[in-house]
Order: structure tokens, then C-alpha cells, then sequence
């Protein structure tokens, strides 16, 4: 799972730098799977809910800070 998330991120990084608005879409399906698997992993009892959880939220906020520093950097061009 960890290898299929930092292949995600840089393909939206390299994305953003590229496309920056073409970007948004594919990166807010991304945060929406991944949202659905925290709601999902969070409904288990007690503190196994935050402990399953933690890996979809943290996956979810890479995503999103990949995304926004390819459009970060495509902002910082020159050209």
C-alpha cells in the first residue's frame, strides 16, 4: 500500500507541475477514496478505530501536499 501511495503522489506532483488545473480532479478522487477508507476503518470500536484509520488519513494528506507543491512549484517558473 505504501509503494502504490508514493506513486500516486508523484504522478500528481508531476501532474500539478504539468497541468496544474487538470490536477485538482484526479487528486480530489484520490482524497475521496481515501476518505472513504478512513470512515470506514474508523468505525471499529475504541482505539483500533484511530489505529486503522491513521494510515488513510496521513495517505490523504500526502496526496494533498503533492498535489499543491507541483502547483507550488509550476507557480515559481519563470516562463
Amino acid at each position: 500500500m505504501v509503494v502504490g501511495i508514493v506513486a500516486v503522489c508523484v504522478v500528481l506532483a508531476v501532474l500539478a507541475f504539468v497541468l496544474p488545473q487538470v490536477s485538482r480532479h484526479p487528486e480530489r478522487g484520490t482524497q475521496r477514496s481515501l476518505g472513504a477508507g478512513t470512515r470506514v476503518t474508523g468505525k471499529a470500536p475504541g482505539p483500533l478505530g484511530r489505529l486503522f484509520s491513521k494510515p488513510f488519513r496521513s495517505s490523504s494528506r500526502a496526496v494533498g501536499r503533492s498535489g499543491s507543491a507541483g502547483r507550488r512549484a509550476r507557480g515559481r517558473m519563470p516562463f
